[in-house]
């Protein structure tokens, strides 16, 4: 079963191919997205990285957390699901107040 990496403080110069070969070194990669603004599609500074099984993912969130990389200390943990994501008020069917 795969292994999902949430990877901040990504450098804006940082392309997917490079996450891919920085961490290969510790599993084989499934996938790499770097997420952009989908207003301006320029990089938002972190990554979801995909490792094929839980042993390589957290050998590479214990090797590479704090890590420079780029000029930035990578933050390097666990993603979480977003089923868990909490509900906050004003999105979906939230109760909105009109300001008048």
């Amino acid at each position: 079963m795969s292994k999902s990496i949430y990877v901040g403080n990504v450098a804006y110069s940082v392309t997917e191919e490079m996450l891919n070969d920085l961490f290969s070194q510790f599993g084989k990669v499934v996938s790499v997205k770097i997420i952009v603004d989908r207003f301006s599609n320029r990089p938002r500074g972190f990554a979801f990285i995909e490792m094929s099984n839980d042993e390589e993912a957290l050998n590479a969130i214990n090797n590479l957390n704090g890590k420079n990389f780029e000029g930035r200390n990578l933050i390097v943990a666990e993603a979480k699901s977003k089923k868990n994501k909490p509900f906050r008020k004003g999105q979906r069917g939230g109760r909105k107040f009109r300001r008048f």
